[in-house]
């Protein structure tokens, strides 16, 4: 345990303290990751999309270990599968407060490597399904078979979706009238700007690092707040993993999708999601080596209903890049609403789920 306890309104002020500091630690993640990329030459390679991973996603790790450390597992699965449908639902607020011109996000963002990446999503999450069906003590070296499946599958969506890039598709599958400057423009445009600004090198890996560290500490101190405030209101460790955690630590990926989707960069805005919620139950493995337990076997029927969850939203928001819809309701496109709909109804639902 980091903190003692708290009284609720101490344990809710170092909640928000701390989600404020992931916010303003997320930007500087993402602008130092394209400025690091660039001069690592990393680019789109392997390499840089794991630092891309990791570093958006660097509260949920935080999170994870201090959970597993506390023997708070259930929380730390919650928040891992919860934030998977949680950071879908970031992309409707892109598409609500981010998207400049009066079309959908996903008219814009269209192409069909994005498809490709949400279903490397889904495959994920068929995984953790398949893995909570294994005997729990389906364990050995403090790893199982299920977590490893994952993490494999997960590096070989990479490598997948690296390939797709070059395929022989028109106009690299992008669809007409779509975003007019390619993938990732705006982060080589930061690190162009760095460069001209006399950024070094040296400076961009401490401010990459400093970033780093208080996204983990204050991932780390927002776990034990957030659970102490849960446990004064009353709220389960699942429920809170799965929506007040898990929206806090979405912050970057909302701070990092407005920079991009404000810059004209649609899609990289939707790879960014799609490829952290392929990442996040990755974490699965570092949840199991640090608590020496089968996880997904020990799974409860919340953390698969979350999984289902997250894949019915990436299912909407694919079939949405491939049908393009070109009008907007009250500032959003037809998915939206839909997975905006799917997602509070999905949490309603989780309230009936017996214990």
């Amino acid at each position: 345990m980091i903190l003692p306890n708290l009284p609720l309104w101490a344990s809710l002020t170092v909640f928000g303290l701390c989600a404020g500091a992931i916010w303003v630690a997320g930007v500087f993640l993402s602008n130092y990751t394209d400025v690091l990329s660039d001069r690592f030459h990393l680019g789109a390679a392997l390499g840089g999309l794991v630092l891309l991973a990791v570093a958006t996603n660097l509260p949920e790790i935080a999170i994870t270990v201090v959970a597993a450390l506390n023997g708070q597992v259930d929380v730390a699965v919650s928040n891992i599968l919860g934030g998977i449908a949680i950071q879908t639902v970031v992309l409707v607020a892109l598409d609500a407060f981010g998207v400049r011109v009066r079309r959908p996000l996903t008219y814009q963002a269209a192409s069909l490597l994005l498809v490709l990446e949400g279903a490397v999503v889904v495959a994920v999450l068929a995984v953790v399904v398949m893995g909570a069906q294994l005997p729990k003590g389906a364990i050995a070296f403090r790893l199982s078979p299920d977590v490893i499946a994952i993490a494999v599958i997960w590096v070989l969506g990479l490598l997948l979706t690296r390939r797709a890039a070059t395929l022989p598709w028109q106009d690299n599958g992008n669809a007409p009238d779509s975003q007019p400057e390619p993938r990732g423009h705006s982060a080589k445009k930061r690190a162009a700007a760095a460069t001209k600004n006399g950024i070094g090198t040296g400076r961009a890996v401490t401010v990459f690092g400093a970033a780093a560290l208080v996204t983990l500490i204050a991932g780390a101190l927002l776990e034990e707040s957030g659970s102490q405030a849960a446990d004064h209101l009353g709220l389960s460790g699942v429920m809170f993993g799965a929506t007040v955690l898990a929206a806090a630590t979405s912050l970057p990926e909302l701070s990092t999708g407005l920079t991009a989707v404000r810059s004209g960069d649609y899609q990289l805005a939707f790879g960014d999601i799609f490829g952290g919620n392929a990442f996040l139950p990755v974490l699965l493995l570092l949840a199991t080596v640090v608590s020496g337990k089968a996880i997904l076997p020990n799974a409860h029927n919340s953390d698969l209903y979350l999984t289902a969850l997250g894949a019915l939203l990436t299912i909407i928001y694919m079939a949405g890049l491939l049908f393009r819809p070109a009008h907007q309701h009250a500032r959003l496109g037809i998915d939206s609403i839909a997975v905006l709909a799917a997602y509070a109804l999905g949490v309603v639902g989780l309230t009936f789920l017996p214990s």
